[in-house]
């Protein structure tokens, strides 16, 4: 397994550890409660959605062509601030494709999206709180830095919007909503990316 300086780090700080029958969440999560972020102008209602709404955005159901760009698997934990795990909770992510355009007819931008991207997707916590999802490296939409768009329900009731950031990219400290994170807060919304045997992977965990 290949890994760089920061998903070496992620590595000490972003997997859980059992020591003495005792679970141990990763440092920034039981630190404070995840931060939360602007929904932004592209949030897809139902009816911008594709049919296929679950939580592979890489394949789209009923086309033969996956997505453009850099495929990875999104996991992690969602918990409440005790630690105890929010099961049978929904979690959307919604963000651009390769080329920087969103699934939304407000991107009036004069660029081709990517039909192979699912654009938006959903899933379901199991009992101990966890979700994955298949999506692509965040591409860059002008004016941002490269970021997937997080919400989380529990049944019609939002929980948490929130924006999930690529760790160590130039561009987060030109972003203004980044900036007005704490580097604590940033660090718990920051994907460090790992290369596995299964591909890039990272981990997220949230308390909401």
């Amino acid at each position: 397994m290949k890994a760089s300086k920061s998903t070496r780090r992620n590595l000490l700080t972003g997997f859980a550890a059992v020591a003495g029958g005792v679970f141990f969440l990763r440092r920034a999560d039981a630190a404070e409660m995840t931060p939360r972020a602007a929904e932004g102008p592209f949030y897809p209602t139902p009816s911008m959605r594709m049919p296929d709404v679950d939580n592979d955005l890489v394949k789209v159901m009923g086309r033969v062509e996956e997505a453009g760009g850099e495929v990875i698997t999104l996991r992690g934990r969602i918990t409440d601030r005790n630690g105890a795990p929010r099961s049978g909770h929904r979690i959307e992510i919604w963000q651009c494709d390769l080329n920087g355009k969103y699934l939304h007819p407000g991107d009036g931008r004069n660029v081709v999206y990517d039909r192979g991207f699912q654009g938006f997707g959903h899933d379901l916590t199991d009992e101990d709180g966890r979700y994955s999802f298949r999506t692509i490296k965040p591409g860059k939409y002008p004016g941002r830095t490269p970021h997937i768009h997080v919400k989380v329900l529990d049944g019609d009731t939002e929980l948490l919007t929130t924006q999930f950031y690529v760790a160590d990219e130039p561009e987060n400290k030109r972003d203004s909503l980044y900036r007005r994170l704490s580097d604590e807060q940033a660090e718990s919304v920051s994907m460090f990316f790992v290369e596995t045997d299964s591909g890039i992977e990272t981990e997220i965990n949230l308390q909401v």
